[in-house]
């Protein structure tokens, strides 16, 4: 048995491995079981994390789907691809058509190519799949991408092929986004105050799921939002759509293993962003930002890692044609790989990040620029005297309307009013204060180390091409 399992592992270092990349929707990185959430449910994401490596400071770039899903694909900021916001008829964001992105160059170089769920990027032909399993707008009740165990199970030809190529499967849920309630008249809506968004969950359930429903007296309220009823009560919705993603990827899993498939397939676990709730998504603040990431790599030796580099979604794509054995023209990406560290092995010198917001929907135009390191965080607000723009699903959520009818000024950590308006700049001691509510901008103590992150973050824009770099010479 052991020299078997030491034939298979040598066969998988040998040849370049399947990949499996799980990338679920608004999944804050405390909402595991295996980052250290006392309540939420999420077995087969724990399990995952103890049979592979658990990334402690990883982050997208843009806390905003579409621009998000737009770097983990291409390895390129957003605002160099050009997916600076939703990608949506309306919008109409989409990437440049010179673009080669990861699915492109993974089936160039010999792998075969399958996405499932939630697309939502453009165009198609710089993001294009061999095999779309599933395919409709993206948070579409009537898609597969709320039903976690049927995008598994419909993903089965894809993993049981008697197939010599590799496969690279882009397993994308719409779970736990917020979800549209339906009118009477089929009318699709975000006000259900005062009660709480249903987050995909239904009284109907989901085919192969055992709801796991949660008390909102039993949820923790994290430091950022308010400690409300309506805040609760939308917190155990969503922490239920969790639980039903887990299923679905406790099934998924369970295909790999069942087709001899689980050793030689690198799986990857990770959400586009923060969760759906004002303090999170569309932030560049910790909770919109600081995300889950598992990996689980054929022929590990050190299960149950933890892994503290800081990494990002720009990182991934350079990482996995690494492992793919593909490579990648000089300059094409602004990530790089961390191919070295998916065992847990030291990272030196993966010590800050970087992040770009610009749009949300075409209408939220407020470009942040960031630079984080160990211990500080430094935001520009390119556009800071415009008042904070929402999210829809987010403005509407009771767990905002309930916090601003209370009278208390007060949004978890922050006021109101310093969610809304926000000064140019914002230096924060993530050591000190890890809420991000007092601000060192400006602080004379402070004005070296401010100089310097903003040599830094003018550095980056410069070498990313992003076209906000004007801004400073160009008001």
């Amino acid at each position: 048995m052991i020299l078997a399992g030491l034939v298979a592992a040598a066969a998988a270092a040998a040849s370049p491995p399947n990949i499996v990349m799980i990338v679920s929707d608004d999944h804050g990185r405390a909402d595991l079981g295996c980052y250290g959430n006392p309540v939420v449910r999420t077995p087969n994401l724990d399990a995952l994390a103890a049979d592979g490596t658990r990334f402690t400071h990883a982050f997208c770039t843009t806390a905003s789907c579409s621009p998000s899903r737009s770097v983990i694909l291409t390895g390129q900021h957003n605002h160099r691809n050009g997916m600076y916001g939703l990608q949506h008829d309306d919008h109409h964001f989409q990437s440049y058509d010179h673009l080669r992105s990861l699915p492109v160059l993974l089936a160039a170089g010999g792998y075969r190519t399958a996405r499932i769920g939630k697309f939502h990027v453009a165009p198609e032909a710089v993001y294009r799949f061999q095999t779309v399993l599933s395919a409709g707008a993206a948070n579409d009740p009537a898609t597969i991408g709320r039903s976690p165990v049927e995008m598994a199970e419909s993903s089965r030809g894809v993993i049981e092929a008697r197939d010599e190529r590799p496969f690279f499967l882009y397993f994308a849920s719409d779970d736990p986004h917020r979800a549209n309630a339906v009118l009477p008249d089929g009318r699709p809506t975000f006000d259900t105050f005062p009660q709480p968004n249903p987050f995909g969950n239904r009284p109907e359930g989901h085919p192969g799921i055992r709801p796991v429903a949660y008390r909102p007296g039993d949820v923790p309220v994290p430091s950022y939002l308010p400690d409300t009823p309506e805040c609760r009560a939308e917190l155990a919705e969503y922490y239920q759509a969790i639980s039903r993603l887990d299923q679905g990827i406790g099934r998924l899993i369970g295909i790999l293993k069942a087709a001899g498939k689980y050793e030689t397939t690198l799986i990857l676990y990770l959400s586009d962003n923060g969760a759906a709730f004002p303090g999170a998504k569309t932030t560049l603040y910790e909770p919109g930002m600081r995300l889950p990431l598992l990996v689980r790599a054929p022929g590990r030796r050190n299960p149950g890692a933890v892994q503290e580099a800081m990494v990002t979604w720009a990182d991934l794509a350079p990482t996995l044609l690494d492992v793919a054995g593909v490579s990648v023209p000089a300059g094409a990406m602004d990530g790089r790989s961390f191919r070295a560290g998916l065992d847990g092995g030291a990272l030196p010198g993966w010590d800050e990040v970087y992040a770009s917001h610009s749009f949300h929907e075409i209408t939220m135009y407020y470009p942040m620029r960031v630079v984080r390191t160990r211990r500080h965080k430094l935001i520009w607000n390119v556009a800071s005297g415009l008042a904070y723009p929402f999210a829809l699903d987010l403005v509407k959520s009771p767990t905002w309307i309930s916090a601003t009818r209370g009278g208390s000024g007060k949004f978890g950590a922050r006021t109101i009013d310093a969610y809304l308006r926000r000064p140019a700049f914002e230096l924060y001691d993530l050591e000190r204060d890890p809420h991000e509510v007092v601000n060192l901008a400006g602080d004379p103590a402070h004005r070296k180390l401010q100089a310097e992150l903003l040599e830094k973050l003018k550095s980056f824009q410069e070498r990313t091409r992003d076209p906000w770099f004007r801004k400073w010479s160009h008001e």
